[in-house]
């Protein structure tokens, strides 16, 4: 399954040559995966009445990867960001993305994310409530593609 995230584009977005900033294609990337990560989770966590792994405990990004595939300029719409898991370790997991419209892919993405405990300051391993919710976003069929 995948999860998919309206983002809305601000005006602030743009750099100079008219179209979303690089940088702010990162961004986007995170408000993907803060949905996933703590809404949804949380959300999982208070429909099952148990801890599903809403990753209160912490999480960093230990590597980011994105292919640049086409300009997106500012427009009303919303664009869509899926995100899904393709790797889950004991102290790490894979998210792909893609950026994209209908029939129009802008990026694609891939974020490696460590468990943190933010009290002792070190990575942790993922919770067995973390890791079966991350494995319900599982899909290795079609990885990002990045080069």
């Amino acid at each position: 399954m995948r999860h998919e995230y309206q983002c809305t584009l601000r005006w602030s977005d743009m750099d100079a040559f008219g179209h979303v900033n690089n940088v702010v294609f990162v961004r986007y990337l995170e408000e993907a995966r803060i949905d996933l990560m703590f809404r949804l989770a949380e959300e999982a966590e208070t429909g099952a009445g148990s801890a599903a792994g809403s990753f209160k405990g912490g999480s960093v990004v230990a590597r980011h990867e994105i292919d640049y595939l086409r300009p997106l300029v500012h427009r009303h719409a919303p664009v869509t960001i899926e995100t899904w898991v393709t790797k889950v370790n004991a102290a790490s997991a894979t998210l792909d993305y893609e950026i994209k419209d209908p029939g129009e892919v802008y990026a694609r993405a891939r974020t490696v994310i460590v468990p943190y405990d933010l009290e002792r300051g070190r990575p942790r391993r993922l919770t067995p409530e973390e890791k079966t919710f991350l494995e319900g976003y599982f899909d290795d069929s079609a990885a990002s593609g990045l080069r």
